[in-house]
Formats: structure tokens, C-alpha cells, sequence
């Protein structure tokens, strides 16, 4: 079965949240996908926050820019949420946008050198192990998690390009695309990905999330168009979808058959009711989507 979620938009004040999330939780929905934009809310607390609102939901981030967060603070904070919330959390990791970083003084020269090394450190802690390494930007001396998970943590990693995409398959455990990526551009991802697990020599699953603008009502197809052309991407029809739960559902369809395993689905800026959105995402889109 294809996953299906919905984002909660940082561009929502944060109090927000707690009753979108119990919306998410009691309508069915499966995950509820947060986002860590500079400046605006905390990827880690907000979902610490839905997670304890909750009871059944998966609540992911994604992502959380490396320049800005020392790996083993993400490793602990990983770690306490799969020991408190086990099977619910989800963390991305990734590049940041790199205008935002550069505005914190943490941008950096390579940030391929950068998430390579993060991942490769983030995956050795998460599974228990003491880690001695000296890379270009990841340092650490004999650090281990004194509250390892206690079972797997998957490790996913933002990409859009495809020295990312390979980098991902390689050295991540799940990708996240972007609302940009149609259907061709998950198979010209997925053929990335397994290029980079071939090099790697890895062969376990690798799942791949993908988000999906979606505005549904009366003026739908004006306030995706709009946000689409906002975001320097035209009115390209296969970067959303706008109308009733079938035409949704046929998008992520869509995506599902290019080799999306979630299709997490992606409110408008002005979307006039997040909570409306999420209880149609649940109750009339998900019953369409296989």
C-alpha cells in the first residue's frame, strides 16, 4: 500500500499544531510531515510535541538542515524519540537551503563532504556503536549514545540533484523529494538512488518519500497555479493537483506508479482550512489510493 501523509506548513503559527495533529491522529491520517524552515519553528520540538498529542500517528520532519545541528545532538534527539515514541518518529536530513545557511554563518564549502560524513557518523550512532572519526566537518572522539534506540532507525535524507540522489542511495536509508519532482523525475531519482546502493553494496530496502502540492475547493486550481508560478515553476500541471479527491488521488497514483512509496500531500501557502485539509486527505483521498 502507497503511505500517504500531509504537511503541516511552518508558515501556521505553532500553536496550531496540537489540534491538527489530533485532527491527523483521530481521522485516520498515517503521517503528518513538519518541516524545519529558517526562521521559522523547530523540526525536533514540534514533533516531539504531535507525537505526545497523540496515539497512532507517524510524525516525520523533513528535513533538518546539518549545517545547523551538531551530529550527535541529532543522533540523541533521534534516539529519545524512537525510545519514547518507538515506530512513530521520522527525521530527514539534508544540504539547507544555502542562502539561509550562509545568514547563520553556517554554510559550507562542500556541503556534499558535509552530508556524506553526517550520515555516515548519524547511522553509526543510531545503531549503538562508539564512533572515532576526524572528516572535514564531522569530528568526533569515542562518542556513543548512552540511550541507544532500541530498535532501527531509519535515517532519510533530502535530494533533488544527482550527485544528492546517488549520495542518498549510497549512504541514507530512505530520500525525500521535493513538490517539485513529477512522475518522470521519481524514476530518474529511483535509477540515481539504486546507482548509489550499487556502489555502496547495499541492498535493503530504500524508501522514498515524496511531496505533492494539493489544493482542493472551489478556487483549487488558482492557488496552486499561483503557488506553482511563486515558486519559479510555472503552471506545470504534474507539479500538483487541484479538485476533488479523485483528481488528488490520481496524482499520487501517478507517483506511486514512478516508484513513490509515500506521497506526502502538501497544503498551499493560503490554504484557508489546514484542519479541513487533513480530515480530506484522511477520509476522502486515502480510500482512493491503493
Amino acid at each position: 500500500m502507497t503511505g500517504l501523509g500531509a504537511v503541516f506548513r511552518p508558515q501556521l503559527p505553532p500553536e496550531r499544531l496540537r489540534a491538527l495533529a489530533r485532527i491527523a491522529d483521530e481521522s485516520g491520517l498515517e503521517e503528518l510531515w513538519l518541516w524545519e524552515d529558517c526562521f521559522l519553528e523547530g523540526g525536533v520540538s514540534a514533533a516531539s510535541a504531535a507525537l505526545a498529542w497523540t496515539e497512532r500517528l507517524r510524525v516525520g520532519v523533513g528535513l533538518l538542515p546539518v549545517p545547523l545541528r551538531n551530529v550527535a545532538l541529532t543522533a540523541m534527539e533521534a534516539a529519545t524519540l524512537e525510545r519514547m515514541f518507538p515506530g512513530r518518529a521520522i527525521l530527514g536530513v539534508g544540504h539547507g537551503v544555502q542562502s539561509w545557511m550562509g545568514q547563520v554563518g553556517a554554510r559550507a564549502e562542500s556541503p556534499m563532504t558535509l552530508l556524506r560524513e553526517y550520515l555516515e557518523a548519524l547511522r553509526a550512532l543510531l545503531r549503538g556503536e562508539r564512533v572515532t572519526t576526524e572528516g572535514r566537518y564531522v569530528t568526533l572522539d569515542g562518542v556513543a549514545l548512552d540511550w541507544p534506540p532500541e530498535g532501527t532507525v531509519r535515517v532519510f535524507a533530502g535530494a533533488t540533484g544527482p550527485r544528492t540522489l546517488r549520495l542518498s542511495g549510497a549512504a541514507a536509508d530512505g530520500s525525500i523529494l521535493t513538490a517539485a519532482t513529477p512522475p518522470d523525475g521519481v524514476r530518474r531519482a529511483r535509477q540515481l538512488i539504486d546507482e548509489g546502493r550499487e556502489s555502496a553494496g547495499r541492498t535493503g530496502p530504500h524508501p522514498v518519500v515524496v511531496y505533492l502540492r494539493a489544493a482542493t475547493g472551489p478556487d483549487a486550481a488558482a492557488r496552486l497555479r499561483a503557488e506553482t508560478e511563486a515558486d519559479g515553476e510555472g503552471s506545470l500541471p504534474e507539479h500538483g493537483a487541484a479538485g476533488d479527491a479523485e483528481a488528488v488521488a490520481e496524482a499520487v497514483r501517478r507517483l506511486a506508479d514512478a516508484g513513490a512509496d509515500t506521497v506526502v500531500l502538501q497544503p498551499t501557502a493560503d490554504e484557508p482550512d489546514p484542519e479541513g485539509f487533513v480530515r480530506f486527505v484522511a477520509r476522502e483521498v486515502r480510500p482512493l489510493v491503493p
